[in-house]
């Protein structure tokens, strides 16, 4: 069996410490002390404290009331025990160091972690003492950074502590852990600050702090350095720590500990540790699967779990994901082997490197599968090489196995192979290639190729070909938006270069083209810009010589309006507000600018309307804004190079005028329409729409009736309260704000009638009346609700008739004194005091005449099987029906009408109760249930089935005495209840004592042998008989007994000739035809009895089913059972059940008829395949052909 890996370990990697309890079972509660001494001389010491244990099982070291040190030394009992630490894969390069810092201050932990021979990123986690997990503390003090050089392939973490307290001191841990590697490094840090030889109570020292909310939540381990006034310590009841330790997951253990006073967390564990635990046994499986298995690439492993119970259903998993089986892939193999369920996996690679689990039931067991690698070799190594700048480098190598992963290395460092990198990396086959189209004198060095059973390396020397200039760069003057050339020519052709331009990297783009032909480098700009003058530098890639050009850019001075973003340039200023306009200007060099209004010029020094100017930009100012400021103002550019002018529209505005009092034409129940005109001024800019408010008459608080501002001058309120008056008003809006408002309207009182009857249906028609039946209307009023109109009108006429002369409150209502046969409109009107609402009508007419219902009888499905209780029980049964008019129902028992003397019914307009109060055995039988209306009837027959406990057995004889042995036998009872015997209770009494003693219950056969009698003794036998009511009241007793002899007497043993057991499959209960719903589980079932044991296999129309989903196949104790899941119309046919062993075989049919069938939508949607569907539609068509 493999060994377990590093998964298998807490997470720490350390072993679980735990307390064990003393010689009672129970550890008692210690008592606890806290000595807290001045603080030594040295200020480099660690801070501890010390627990007192004076009851404590541990021996006293010199004087009674010992003291155990809290930091990380040991127990006194396991100070000499020798320490076994297992050996640590190194994977830290450099590790964290301890440290002192100023209260208040900031310091780094820095860990690092080489990952040369490393696939993926190992896991760090950083501790304080032993339990803290610092991940789950990161906020402002504490803050964790990860990073990675991938040049030198090292991973760094880093911890900073940010504004160290005092309770930060400790000491703390690095773990990194690595597939099954695994390192650790413990530090410790030292917080200065200063001392106190303030004497506190335990429970004070160790509570949570409370200065800040910052650190709530931190457990405060250096709280005794703190300055604190003491406090008044509480009382607080006695409790059995360690019971509520037991009880409790290891991760609350800390959180108990520091409720209870408790600080010596490691003597805690330690005694924890010894406590027995209870090992729940597996319901599911008798023997789980191994924490791990290994096996070599390609070979095969067999994974195996013993199950409790053989008939529960097993899954296995993948990572997470089922895998099922399939009769054309051999990878997984799964076996039963009696209880045994074996899965093998078959050519194991790195893909089969996973977790698996298997799933009994509601039980789960896992494990992990590693696959092994087997070594690569390098068979052939890389050779050196030397050559010039620019040419192609191609290193090749061969090792032992095709398809081999192999790592490149450059000095030491794995070579990039990406998308964009300027290594290749191909392979042929057991051949690798590196290569490099284009060398420079960057890729000098030493090259390796590093396999999982060797390496190989090789040095590469490029070297650089001598430089010529044939043409130099030559100084240049532009105009601005010219184009700009560049040329110059070198040897050798195929050397590239890098342009600058005063000292920065030019890159190419849409503007810039940087061009290499040959000898020939040419850098060419479509359109000059200021930016581009200056010292432009060719650099040779490779070379120390560079070639050096001016380039000077000239322009005229412009103006650029289009960054104000105004349309046609004109800018909107509310009134009153400071209006700045800065507009960006160019020119070489700098212009002079001049702003006019009209022919006045606008200077630098006016108070409230100046221009400015400085940089490349220029300014107009108007501290407030007044309605003469709207106007053109001109801005005028001069420099050598020329002119320029543009001018600017400036417009100042304001909000508008309130709009006349609104009109208000007319009203509803909880609505009006009003109107109102435009006000006469907008503010200088367009309307955007108006704000309704509306208010009660006798109120002061408006209330606004939109949130989105209306367009139009008309507005239709609503919600408002019938009866009560309202004054509504109005707000203009536009771009600059909401005018004040105008004046409230007229007052206007709102009131109307309730909406029509709703959902006016038909609920009974006979000869001569009709009766309906409504809803209350939706909407009722104010005005209330005083009732209902009903009329009515003969179909072809106009004129309406009032059937009720006074309004009525019901939502129902019968129209009498209709003509028989004639057809009839009725429609419901709803009256209050405000009038009558719109009727509501039925759609269509009502014929005057009573319609027959056929009857339908209804039978519960608990009804559909034999209906069996218990004699003294009560019977009740409801039975329901429908038919119109009322049936008639009639009930017979075996032919006969029912006496009511013992059965009592009682029938209704849609239902028949038949109820006995005590049941009788004589009261079982066949009831039959008709109902008729006029010339149409149905039936239904209800089993009821009435049990009783049995009788004895008839008679029970010994029918031999051998050894300590007795055989009985018996015949059954003639009273078997009512019900089938389901076994016996045998038991026997010693002849002496008369004592009965139970031998066996829920016995089957008719005759048993007795075991271990006590030899000497001489037995009576009764027999009890057993249904499912219970076992019979009294027991049928052997008029003999049997006298055990004792040793020394001879018994003559009669000959037995071995009675011959097997034959062939006979089947004692068939296959019966069976109706399904579709949607709900049928099953089918059978029984079978041979020997030895048959092969038992299903079909579906002489096809065997065989690993198909939607069957389950079962057999126990020769009772055969085939579930079909969710059937569908397809599902139904012929099924046959064959039985198959050495001797012969049998088979039984049945024939399956699903109900409810599918649309050839809803197959198609399920998966079936077309031409099944077509099979089934035409069967369905010719089924209703016949029908």
């Amino acid at each position: 069996m493999p060994e377990p890996t590093k998964k298998d370990q807490t997470p720490n990697g350390q072993p679980e410490e735990s307390v064990a309890p003393d010689s009672n079972g129970a550890p008692p509660l210690p008592e606890i002390s806290l000595e807290v001494s001045p603080p030594p001389e040295d200020a480099n010491s660690l801070k501890k404290l010390s627990i007192e244990l004076p009851n404590d099982s541990v021996p006293a070291m010199g004087r009674k009331d010992s003291v155990w040190s809290l930091g990380e030394g040991q127990a006194p009992e396991e100070l000499e025990k020798p320490v076994d630490n297992p050996p640590l894969s190194i994977l830290l390069i450099e590790k964290p160091q301890s440290g002192t810092v100023q209260l208040g201050g900031d310091i780094t932990f820095v860990a690092k972690v080489e990952a040369k021979d490393l696939l993926r990123k190992p896991t760090v986690k950083w501790f304080k003492g032993k339990w803290m997990d610092l991940a789950s503390k990161t906020g402002k003090h504490l803050q964790l950074k990860e990073t990675f050089d991938r040049v030198t392939k090292i991973h760094t973490f880093e911890m900073h502590i940010i504004k160290a307290k005092e309770n930060y001191a400790g000491n703390y841990r690095c773990e990194v852990n690595y597939k099954d590697k695994f390192d650790s490094c413990s530090f410790d840090l030292e917080v200065k600050a200063e001392q106190s030889s303030q004497t506190l109570d335990i429970r004070s020292a160790f509570k949570r702090s409370s200065e800040g909310q910052e650190d709530a939540g931190e457990l405060d381990f250096s709280g005794l350095l703190k300055r604190r006034e003491p406090k008044q310590q509480e009382e607080t009841p006695e409790v059995d720590v360690w019971e509520i330790l037991k009880n409790a997951r290891p991760d609350e253990y800390e959180t108990i500990a520091f409720k209870y006073g408790i600080t010596d967390l490691r003597g805690l564990l330690r005694r924890m540790k010894k406590i027995p635990k209870e090992i729940k046994k597996s319901e599911a499986f008798a023997k789980k699967l191994e924490p791990a298995y290994q096996v070599d690439k390609g070979g095969k492993i067999r994974l195996v779990v013993d199950l409790a119970d053989p008939t529960v259903e097993l899954k296995w998993y993948k990572n997470g994901q089922e895998i099922r089986p399939s009769p054309n892939q051999r990878k997984y193999i799964f076996e039963h082997k009696g209880t045994q369920r074996i899965m093998v996996i078959n050519n194991c690679s790195m893909n089969d490197d996973a977790a698996y689990s298997v799933a009994a039931g509601d039980e789960k067991c896992s494990t992990e599968l590693f696959v092994k690698e087997l070594p690569v070799k390098i068979v052939k190594g890389i050779e050196p090489v030397k050559t010039t700048v620019n040419e192609r480098i191609e290193l090749e190598c061969e090792v032992s196995e095709e398809g081999a992963q192999v790592k490149w290395m450059k000095n030491g460092v794995e070579v990039p192979t990406g998308v964009r990198s300027r290594y290749r990396v191909k392979c042929e086959g057991t051949k690798h290639f590196l290569v490099i189209d284009d060398a420079s004198r960057e890729d000098t060095g030493t090259y390796s190729i590093m396999a999982t059973g060797g390496t190989s390396e090789a040095h590469v020397q490029v070297d650089l070909k001598p430089l010529k200039i044939y043409q130099d760069l030559q100084d240049m003057t532009v105009l601005l938006g010219q184009p700009l050339k560049l040329h110059c020519e070198i040897y050798p052709g195929n050397v590239p270069g890098r342009w600058y331009r005063n000292g920065q990297l030019i890159q190419p783009n849409d503007r810039i083209n940087i061009i290499h032909r040959n000898k020939v480098h040419r850098l060419e700009i479509e359109a000059c810009s200021l930016h581009d003058s200056g010292d432009y530098t060719f650099v040779p890639e490779g070379y120390s010589q560079t070639l050096c050009a001016k380039v000077h850019v000239i322009d005229p001075p412009r103006l650029h309006l289009d960054s104000l973003n105004f349309p046609d340039n004109t800018v909107t200023i509310v009134a009153g507000n400071k209006l700045r306009l800065e507009i960006p200007i160019t020119g070489e060099p700098t212009p002079r600018v001049v702003w006019m209004k009209g022919e006045r010029v606008i200077l630098d020094s006016g108070n409230r309307v100046r221009a400015e100017t400085y940089g490349d930009q220029t300014s107009l100012t108007i501290d407030v804004t007044e309605r003469e400021d709207t106007g053109n103002y001109k801005i005028v550019l001069q420099n050598e190079a020329g002119e320029a002018t543009a001018s600017v529209k400036i417009k100042v505005v304001d909000i508008p005028d309130p709009p006349e009092a609104p009109l208000v034409p007319s009203v509803g129940g909880d609505w009006c329409t009003m109107t109102w005109d435009p006000p006469k001024y907008d503010g200088g800019s367009a309307i955007l729409g108006y704000f309704v408010e509306r208010k009660k008459k006798q109120s002061s608080r408006w209330m606004r009736l939109n949130f989105d501002l209306i367009k139009e001058t008309s507005f239709e309120p609503k919600k408002m309260i019938e009866g009560v008056p309202y004054e509504v008003r109005i707000f203009a809006v536009n771009a600059i704000g909401v005018s004040k408002p105008s004046e409230p309207s007229k007052a206007f009182t709102p009131l109307a009638v309730t909406s029509e009857p709703t959902m006016l249906v038909v609920d009974d028609v006979t000869d001569t009346t009709v009766t309906v039946k409504w809803r209350p209307p939706e909407t009722i009023g104010a005005a209330g609700l005083d009732g209902y109109l009903v009329e009515y009108c003969i179909e072809g006429s106009d004129d309406w008739v009032v059937s009720n002369k006074e309004l009525t409150e019901k939502t129902r209502y019968t129209i009498t004194g209709l003509p028989p046969g004639a057809k009839i409109l009725v429609r419901v009107k709803a009256i209050n005091a405000a009038g009558a609402s719109a009727p509501r009508t039925l759609q269509h007419s009502i014929l005057v005449k009573e319609v027959i219902e056929p009857p339908k009888i209804r039978v519960p499905r608990h009804l559909k099987q034999t209906y069996t209780r218990r004699v003294g029980e009560a019977v009740n049964l409801v039975v329901p029906f429908m038919g119109k008019p009322r049936p008639k129902v009639n009930w017979l028992k075996e032919g006969k009408p029912i006496d009511p003397a013992h059965v009592s019914i009682r029938n209704t307009d849609c239902d028949s109760i038949i109820f006995i109060r005590k049941a009788e055995r004589s009261h079982s039988g066949n009831y039959v249930m008709s109902v008729q209306v006029e010339n149409h009837d149905d039936t239904a027959v209800i089993d009821i089935q009435i049990v009783d406990l049995p009788g004895p057995p008839q008679c029970v004889t010994i029918e031999d005495v051998w050894g300590g042995n007795v055989a009985l036998a018996w015949t059954p009872p003639k009273d078997n209840g009512n019900a089938p015997i389901t076994g016996y209770t045998i038991q026997k009494a010693d002849k002496k004592t008369m004592e009965w003693y139970t031998c066996i219950e829920h016995y089957h056969r008719n005759c048993i042998a007795i075991t271990e009698l006590v030899v000497g003794n001489e037995y009576f036998f009764r027999v009890f008989s057993e249904n499912m009511c219970g076992l019979s009241e009294a027991a049928t007793q052997t008029k003999k007994s049997a006298l055990i002899v004792k040793e020394g007497m001879q018994v003559k043993q009669p000959e037995y000739n071995d009675h011959d057991f097997k034959e062939a499959p006979k089947f004692t209960q068939p296959l019966i035809n069976t109706f399904a719903i579709a949607g709900y589980n049928a099953t089918l079932n059978c029984s079978v009895r041979a020997n030895p044991r048959p092969k038992v296999i299903w079909m579906k129309n002489k096809i065997a089913i065989i690993d198909d989903p939607r069957y389950r196949m079962f057999s126990s104790q020769g009772v055969c059972t085939l579930e079909i899941r969710k059937p569908s119309p397809y599902d139904g046919g012929l099924y046959s059940c064959k039985a198959i062993n050495d001797l012969g075989e049998a088979q039984v049919e049945c024939k399956l008829e699903v109900k409810g069938g599918f649309t050839f939508y809803e197959l198609l949607q399920r998966g079936v395949p077309l031409h099944l569907i077509d099979k089934y539609m035409n069967e369905t068509k010719i089924v209703e052909q016949e029908k």
